[in-house]
């Protein structure tokens, strides 16, 4: 019956010793209770071995004495039988889970004197020599006096002792590491010794409870975070599942030097077999529709240093539903929602003018909200059915009073849109599977609210037949389109860019400067008491999230016609689209051929190879029936080589420059290639020569797209021009037109262009790495940053009418993912040499290397799946057909390869 949640909030558990609990000693009705007996660095507690007494718990603060009888003291009530009793009087005791029922604690006050036996006599002395030191400590006036003694005392048994290395697995391990930590759970820490050897984690408890040795393997490790704990960043958890809620262990270091030292020994263990992931991993993970909602905000709680074994800082969700009181819940209603741009304190706007006009009347430091959204009090609201010894733990062995209780959701949602203090969000228990916390089957006598009604299951809305009913739409209203249209604006709030700063004054969001992450820093304060008032202070009010994000936060690609859902295990399915089958559209064929081909891109197989140019190959161009392959080179010419007869059918030279790049126009009648010599050529297929020359730039052309009668050239001279062209076949003289539309300037060369699939955005890559996206509608741009060169860069083939991710490639042998709509960089990837090229389909990538293999990358595990030997130099142009089944490489070596998928 025991737990460490019986101890004071920052006591600690020394040792136990068993015992008799002797009353009325010497008197007719004595009575003798066997059990343990708990020395606490706060209070004396025993347990009885029979669940039907209760277990005492004495305040060393409220003790009178605390004394072992001498033999030859007078009226000495252990004078038979008496070796190793302790006397201890006091004038309060709290009585607890008397008949072992869970209920707000009795005190019985007055003066009390209560016997306890000691069974083994000998360590007598040091218990009652233990008591004197602890009730000295409690009985200083000033809770930082007091706290520092106590942590004395416990460095001083920390240093006595040391991991029982007799508690390896196998004789085999090798130490790697030791030194003192404690183990965090809900509400209480536990001190001991952590060790780690080759194969293992191990923490031991000084007190030896839970259980003697908590041993974690390392192999089974699947995340591992840095945590701040108490504000300062002492803390590491450690998971050995991808995506549960809970860890597997928590723990809390002494100093930095030790939590990061453990970090990196475990971190390099588990290098080889994981991958981390970011912030911006998750992000591209959630945008591609690879994990839930639920999911990605569990893990972005994660990265924030909110945890469930930390009530101050626990996984915050928000408020989805805002209709609870509608027979039916309708999802296709947007009014069904709550707005998740605005946080809960913004929701009522006569309220939030209220709390503004006292923000404008407020001294620095200013806030919006006089309390938080996430704190431990609003955890255990939501949670005390099935948590109620945390509550009694936090409110000092009491219960909330009834009406305050989570009694409704309809209640509890108008309260956080209509009262004065309450702006609190949701728990992730709100969108799992297990609803024991809106049920009171352990049949908690909670109290009786003011209409005399007892406080028993949370009363749910009309639209829930119950309580799994309540979770099931409450995960569909998560997953819903409409949340995951608008989740990222709720993103922005809690863990992005509005979260601080002038963007959080103006999305009224302002709590208090304490909430937030360095709005203290606990080093620089010298008075111990002022510390821990200020620490207490901190804890119970709750705390804002890590900020993780610094810029808009990009929304989710939905698919039309098709909606996500979530399985009972969390996992990510595509309904059905409403179609029937016999009315399957072409373009779902092709959707679902091309997914099919990216699914098995790594059975990528050498079909044939031809050397056919005399330097390197810089560009390929193939018809629209794949019977004749373009290429350009190095050695200044353009090829025409036939598929069928496997020979070159066209050779054409216009300068003695190199070419650096090809396109066919639609039709397949012309062939445009840029120049080194700064020229644009124009071939025309069907009459076998030079049809016409643009003179477009002051330096080398290094890249050339064509879309719609627009040709966009980028070239050495530090400019992207987009033209439009009126081919020659439609005029008399047989000459193309030209129109200067636009001159997009950079600051150096322009090595590389891409167009979306849209062709409203234009992505240009410069020498020095610069990305800058370009809406060429109107020619403005943001801009993102390389470290080095770039080589090529490419929006993906994802299904999606506005392409939202390019993918980068440079000479800082990084893959970079962007996201268009904001210019943020999602994801990076490190490369062991520079990637010359690639496709990709905005999960798997497939690039040519300087080295001339072709690698397939699984971008959101950041991995190699697949090395194919290829080119014996770098790889220097790629081609793929629409049905991603068919590639074509041109190399260093001056050759192309013809690849085919072999399922």
């Amino acid at each position: 019956r025991f737990s460490l949640l019986l101890l004071n909030l920052e006591e600690y558990y020394f040792e136990q010793h068993t015992a008799n609990h002797i009353i009325n000693k010497g008197c007719r009705d004595e009575r003798k209770f066997r059990g343990s007996l708990k020395i606490c660095s706060k209070s004396i507690i025993f347990e009885p071995d029979d669940n039907i007494q209760p277990i005492i718990k004495i305040p060393l603060r409220d003790c009178i004495s605390i004394k072992a009888p001498e033999d030859n003291e007078a009226n000495n009530p252990f004078t038979r039988d008496t070796s190793g009793g302790i006397s201890v009087v006091c004038n309060q005791v709290f009585l607890i889970k008397e008949r072992n029922i869970i209920a707000p604690y009795k005190t019985v006050r007055g003066r009390t004197e209560h016997l306890f036996q000691l069974d083994v006599a000998g360590k007598l002395g040091d218990v009652v020599q233990t008591l004197h030191q602890l009730y000295r400590a409690s009985c200083l006036d000033k809770m930082g006096d007091q706290a520092a003694m106590i942590t004395a005392i416990l460095q001083s048994r920390l240093a006595r002792t040391s991991f029982d290395k007799n508690r390896f697995q196998s004789i085999s391990e090798t130490l790697r590491m030791e030194c003192k930590a404690e183990m965090v759970t809900p509400l209480v820490t536990n001190p001991g010794h952590v060790c780690v050897t080759d194969a293992n984690l191990y923490f031991q408890p000084l007190n030896g409870y839970p259980k003697p040795v908590v041993q974690i393997t390392l192999q089974n490790v699947r995340r591992i975070y840095k945590r701040r704990h108490g504000l300062m960043p002492l803390g590491l958890e450690v998971f050995c599942t991808e995506n549960d809620l809970c860890s597997d262990i928590y723990l809390k270091f002494y100093n930095y030097q030790d939590r990061d030292e453990l970090y990196f020994l475990i971190a390099t263990y588990i290098e080889n077999h994981i991958t981390e992931h970011t912030a911006e991993s998750y992000m591209l993970q959630w945008q591609r529709g690879h994990i839930s909602n639920y999911q990605y905000l569990l893990h972005l709680n994660n990265l924030a240093d909110r945890s469930c074994n930390d009530l101050s800082q626990y996984p915050v969700f928000p408020w989805i539903i805002a209709d609870y009181s509608s027979s039916v819940l309708d999802l296709t209603k947007p009014e069904t929602f709550r707005d998740l741009s605005k946080p809960v304190g913004a929701l009522n706007k006569e309220r939030l003018d209220r709390l503004l006009t006292r923000y404008q009347e407020m001294p620095e430091p200013k806030f919006m909200y006089g309390s938080h959204y996430s704190s431990p009090g609003y955890v255990l609201f939501y949670l005390v059915r099935v948590a109620p010894e945390y509550m009694l733990c936090l409110q000092n062995g009491k219960f909330d009073h009834a009406d305050r209780m989570f009694n409704s959701l309809a209640e509890t949602w108008k309260n956080c849109l209509d009262g004065a203090t309450d702006f609190k969000e949701l728990i992730p228990e709100f969108y799992e599977n297990d609803s024991s916390f809106l049920v009171n089957s352990l049949k908690l006598d909670l109290g009786k609210r003011q209409g005399g009604k007892m406080v028993e299951d949370v009363e749910l809305p009309p639209w829930a037949s119950g309580p799994d009913d309540f979770l099931q739409k409450s995960q569909e209203a998560l997953e819903s389109q409409y949340v995951s249209e608008h989740l990222h604006e709720w993103i922005d709030l809690v863990f992005g860019y509005k979260q601080k700063g002038s963007e959080a004054v103006a999305a009224h969001n302002v709590f208090h400067p304490l909430t937030y992450e360095g709005g203290v820093d606990l080093n620089s304060i010298t008075d111990p008491n002022e510390k821990v008032a200020l620490l207490t202070q901190i804890l119970e009010f709750g705390q804002t999230p890590k900020q993780l994000f610094t810029i808009r936060h990009p929304r989710r690609i939905v698919p039309k016609l098709k909606s996500l859902s979530r399985t009972s295990s969390h996992s990510v399915s595509i309904a059905e689209s409403p179609v029937s089958p016999n009315e399957e559209s072409f373009e779902d064929l092709t959707e679902e051929s091309i997914t099919l081909a990216w699914n098995n891109i790594a059975k990528l197989k050498l079909d044939e190879q031809y050397k056919i140019h005399k330097e390197a190959i810089t560009g390929i161009a193939v018809t629209c029936n794949g019977s004749s392959v373009f290429t350009t080179s190095q050695d200044s010419t353009l090829k025409m080589f036939s598929k069928e007869s496997k020979t070159i059918q066209r050779s054409v030279s216009f300068s003695n420059m190199a070419l650096s790049s090809c396109l066919i126009l639609p039709g397949d009648t012309t062939v445009i290639s840029s120049s080194w010599d700064n020229h644009i050529y124009f071939y025309s297929v069907a009459f076998g020569r030079q049809q016409d020359i643009l003179m477009g730039h002051d330096d080398a052309v290094s890249k050339i797209c064509w879309h719609d009668g627009r040709l966009y050239s980028a070239s050495w001279d530090s400019t992207v021009k987009v033209w439009h062209c009126v081919p020659g076949e439609t005029l008399s003289n047989k000459k193309h037109h030209f129109e200067l539309l636009a001159e997009l300037e950079h600051d150096v060369s322009v090595n590389t262009i891409d167009l979306n699939a849209a062709n409203t955005i234009l992505a240009s890559g410069t020498k020095e790495g610069t990305i800058s996206l370009w809406d060429v509608t109107t020619a403005t741009n943001g801009m993102s940053k390389h470290a080095f060169l770039l080589f090529f860069l490419a929006f993906d083939f994802f299904f999606c009418t506005d392409s939202r991710h390019l993918l980068s490639a440079g000479e800082d042998c990084c893959f970079k993912v962007i996201d268009v709509q904001t210019g943020m960089l999602i994801s990076s990837v490190t490369t062991d040499e520079p990637q010359r090229c690639f496709k990709w389909d905005g999960n798997t990538i497939l690039s040519g290397s300087q080295s001339g293999e072709l690698l397939i990358w699984d971008l959101l595990g950041g991995k190699i799946i697949e090395r194919i030997k290829g080119h014996t130099g770098a790889v220097m142009s790629m081609w793929i057909n629409e049905q991603c089944n068919n590639v074509i490489t041109g190399g260093e070596d001056k050759q192309i390869m013809f690849w085919k998928l072999q399922y």
